[in-house]
């Protein structure tokens, strides 16, 4: 997978609602639902249903460390 390809796909997501899972540093597995309500240039944003912003890279998509559960 390549970058234009994530962007691609993340864009697509735009405003429909998701369980995502990320892994941090020290094997710390973060589960959360939300949309994703804005795309940039190298990040994008999503408001999880406890009205927090999480941002992530793109590149965390591509290297597996956040990916969508349903």
């Amino acid at each position: 997978m390549n970058l234009t390809i994530a962007k691609t796909y993340i864009e697509n997501q735009l405003n429909v609602f998701h369980t995502f899972q990320y892994r941090g540093s020290r094997n710390i597995v973060d589960e959360f639902s939300g949309r994703i309500v804005f795309c940039f240039s190298s990040i994008f944003l999503i408001l999880t249903e406890n009205n927090q912003y999480k941002s992530f890279s793109y590149n965390d998509y591509i290297a597996n460390f956040f990916r969508f559960i349903s």
